[in-house]
């Protein structure tokens, strides 16, 4: 598609990040299964289905303006799935608390791109005057934050103390 105006990129990113979530999503799914911490499997999981109702939304906004949500493949994505796999779940590290702070280094890397591809997408719906994607939006962006914060006080409380 040939993006001539801001409501032309706005499809784009909105198709972009509706790919970088599947991607995720499966990426979350695998690291959860690696992780040894029960405290962050299960907010791993939970971070699953949070990325799963962002995509839901993503694609009722999407289809709503009459494009289709997989037009799109994000290979932004791609790069820090690669990453997740390589350093979180394949990388040879014995220790199971090192492996997930490693673990939470590679999802929070996949959560700020959501939060930049969120945030902009806020920004372009309410320039563009689209005040209930805008809301939608704003959601899905809080939630990525949320699971950022998180992963940081999983973090913080423990795993890195017992990587150490």
């Amino acid at each position: 598609m040939a993006l001539a105006n801001l409501k032309d990129i706005y499809i784009d990113q909105l198709q972009d990040i509706y790919s970088a979530d599947g991607q995720a999503a499966k990426a979350t799914r695998e690291l959860a299964g690696a992780a040894h911490d029960n405290d962050l499997k299960e907010a791993l999981e939970a971070g699953v289905k949070g990325i799963e109702q962002g995509m839901k939304t993503l694609s009722e906004i999407i289809t709503g303006h009459g494009a289709s949500a997989t037009d799109e493949f994000c290979r932004g994505m791609e790069g820090l799935v690669k990453e997740a796999r390589a350093h979180g779940i394949e990388a040879d590290i014995s220790d199971p608390d090192a492996r997930d702070a490693m673990i939470i280094t590679q999802y929070q890397r996949m959560a700020h791109y959501g939060i930049a591809g969120y945030g902009c997408l806020v920004a372009f719906a309410k320039r563009l005057g689209l005040d209930d994607d805008a809301t939608k939006l704003q959601k899905c962006l809080d939630a990525t934050y949320h699971g950022d914060d998180t992963m940081t006080q999983i973090a913080t409380g423990g795993i890195n103390r017992a990587a150490a």
